[in-house]
């Protein structure tokens, strides 16, 4: 009988210990699997990496009737406000307040949730709808005094003004990191072409402009994603706006593409003298749509990029030297032998022909009224008119003394007697 009552004693504060542990461990379950527990957002965002999205959307829905409660009372708290017969505004404005600020946090809760929630395939559609229509801070602007205690509040929020300064602090330094890589990342660029010995200073001064603006907006980009602006559209609305313009600019992109050709291949540089497109004149700008010439008589000239590409570049002055092309005729009387000794003679005693190459003087052709000789010094390419008026000036000299006859074109004309 003893051994008995010990039993069911035993078994009594056995079911009695079991009954307490089932109600406390009861009494431990949240109501919600985070919303209790959790007012960090970072903190959530790493307990909800691991889950699957059927979670995920459990979650979503706990942090959202989390939310509905704060903006009913929220709603409520408004609505007592606006009572004529209410004695207890200032308590009801700091209440609206509180629940202002509470409301912040929550809605920064529900978008981590919502974020892994998509992340994972979930659709978020209606929950943005309200979380769009619903998130802010309601402020009563009717008082001064719960208008600041509202602000105040917010500022001093983990989810409101301190993470937004946090957020704003992020962006500053992600943009002075990246335009300070970007300036070195330029320099680099810069210090590389510069080694190639045929890249002109335009192209130079393209491609590090290009390198440094291309790493800063990346930097914008990553940036704005520290502010909490959802880059993807703003992405795609860039694209959008891309595709447009070039549609509407074709003919500008092709010059452009041109520039970009001239750049790279460098058919002349700044200063040289050239012919395209129809004109001579010396460059004096480029650009990579149109490059800008002057003529020898100072008319400015804005060519497109596209038609100098597209057609014959001569770039007169792109070699150290040049040949100086005459031609000289002598009338059929005279001794070819003494002419071309005077012309020898006289290419030989000007100080700007160079010696090497050797100049050429030979008689060339047999023309209708004069005996022609070809007269082909070489000279410094910026010596050439200089050489070729001055040679010119005393061939006609030497020939006057010499008793040298230049010829002019003339016709003889012979009359029959009629019969």
């Amino acid at each position: 009988m003893h051994s008995l009552v010990k039993s069911l004693l035993q078994g009594l504060l056995f079911a009695l210990f079991l009954s307490f542990s089932l109600v406390a461990q009861d009494q431990k379950t949240p109501p919600s699997p985070q919303t209790i527990s959790i007012q960090n957002a970072k903190v959530l965002e790493l307990k909800l990496r691991p889950m699957f999205k059927d979670d995920l959307k459990v979650e979503a829905e706990a942090w959202l009737n989390e939310l509905k409660k704060t903006v009913e009372k929220e709603s409520q708290t408004q609505i007592d406000l606006q009572n004529p017969k209410a004695s207890n505004k200032d308590a009801l404005r700091k209440t609206l307040a509180e629940l202002g600020v509470e409301k912040a946090n929550k809605v920064a809760l529900l978008k981590v949730a919502l974020k892994a929630y998509k992340a994972k395939g979930g659709d978020t559609g209606d929950y943005q709808k309200y979380l769009d229509e619903v998130s802010g801070l309601s402020l009563d602007t009717s008082n001064a005094s719960g208008f600041i205690t509202t602000a105040k509040d917010w500022l001093l929020s983990e989810t409101g003004g301190i993470a937004l300064g946090i957020n704003i602090i992020l962006f500053l330094i992600v943009l002075f990191v990246f335009s300070i890589a970007g300036r070195i990342a330029a320099g680099v660029t810069a210090r590389a072409l510069k080694k190639f010995g045929r890249t002109s200073d335009l192209l130079r001064d393209f491609f590090t402009n290009t390198v440094r603006k291309l790493i800063f907006f990346v930097g914008l980009v990553v940036a704005l994603s520290m502010l909490g602006i959802d880059i993807g559209p703003l992405l795609a609305a860039i694209g959008a706006v891309g595709f447009i313009v070039g549609f509407a600019l074709q003919g500008t992109l092709s010059n452009f593409a041109s520039g970009i050709m001239i750049l790279l291949y460098r058919p002349y540089d700044l200063g040289d003298v050239v012919e395209v497109a129809g004109s001579v004149g010396g460059v004096s700008a480029m650009s990579l749509v149109s490059t800008t010439i002057k003529t020898p008589d100072n008319q400015v000239l804005v060519i497109p990029n596209n038609s100098i590409w597209g057609g014959t570049i001569k770039n007169i002055t792109g070699s150290d030297t040049r040949r100086v092309d005459m031609v000289f005729g002598i009338g059929y009387d005279d001794n070819p032998d003494k002419a071309a000794k005077v012309l020898e003679e006289i290419v030989k005693a000007h100080s700007l022909v160079l010696k090497d190459p050797a100049p050429v003087v030979k008689m060339h052709e047999l023309a209708d009224s004069s005996v022609n000789f070809v007269v082909r010094p070489w000279c410094k390419t910026s010596d050439y008119w200089a050489v070729y008026w001055d040679i010119t000036r005393e061939v006609k000299k030497r020939f006057d003394a010499e008793g040298i006859s230049i010829p002019y074109p003339q016709m003889d004309v012979h009359l029959d007697k009629p019969s």
